[in-house]
C-alpha cells in the first residue's frame, strides 16, 4: 500500500483550506485517509502551517511520499532536515548530540526569519495606514480652506481717496 502525505481540501469557494493528511495513494483527494497530522491556511500572509512534527517525521522515516506541496512544507518546517540528519546519524556519519546542535540552531533562524518577516509586514501596514490619515488630513484642510474662502466675503477694491482723481483739475498754489 503506497502511502502518501497530501493535501485535502475543505474551506468554501475562493478561501481555501487544507488539512495535511496521511493517505492511500489510491483514495480520492477528499476521501478516505490514515492520519491527519496538521492544517495548512494560503490565506493569510505568511501561509500558517499548523503541523504535528513528530507524527510527521515518523511517516517520512517510515517511508510515506510527501506530494510537492506539502515536502516544501516539511521542509519549511524543518521535518525534511531532521530527516537528512536522521538518515546521517543511522549511517554513522555524525552523532545525535550533533545532529540536534545543528537542527536546533536551524529552527532558531527560522523563527528569527519568520518573526522579521511578520515584524517587517505589520509595519508596512502601520506605515500605509499613517501616509493614508496624513493624505486624508491634507484633503481635509484643504476642503476647509475652499469652504473658508467661500464663506468670508471678497475684498471689494476701496476707492483710492488719498489719490487725487485723475479727471480733476490739479490746483497749483501760485502765492509766492
Amino acid at each position: 500500500m503506497p502511502v502518501k502525505i497530501r493535501l485535502a481540501r475543505r474551506g468554501r469557494k475562493k478561501l481555501a483550506l487544507y488539512d495535511v493528511i496521511i493517505a492511500d495513494s489510491r483514495s480520492p483527494r477528499d476521501g478516505r485517509f490514515i492520519e491527519k497530522i496538521g492544517t495548512y491556511n494560503p490565506n493569510t500572509n505568511p501561509a500558517t502551517i499548523v503541523l504535528n512534527d513528530e507524527r510527521a517525521f515518523k511517516w517520512v522515516m517510515d517511508g510515506a511520499q510527501p506530494t510537492d506541496t506539502v515536502r516544501a512544507m516539511l521542509s519549511y518546517r524543518g521535518v525534511m532536515l531532521k530527516r537528512h540528519l536522521q538518515i546521517g546519524v543511522n549511517k554513522g556519519a555524525v552523532t545525535q548530540e550533533q545532529a540536534d546542535a545543528r537542527f536546533e540552531e536551524w529552527k532558531n533562524q527560522k523563527e528569527g526569519r519568520i518573526t522579521g518577516k511578520v515584524d517587517t509586514l505589520a509595519q508596512q501596514k502601520t506605515d500605509v495606514a499613517k501616509a493614508r490619515l496624513e493624505a486624508e488630513a491634507k484633503v481635509k484642510e484643504a476642503r476647509t480652506e475652499a469652504i473658508r474662502k467661500k464663506k468670508t466675503p471678497p475684498v471689494a477694491e476701496m476707492p483710492a481717496t488719498e489719490a487725487p482723481a485723475a479727471d480733476a483739475p490739479a490746483t497749483e498754489d501760485t502765492t509766492e
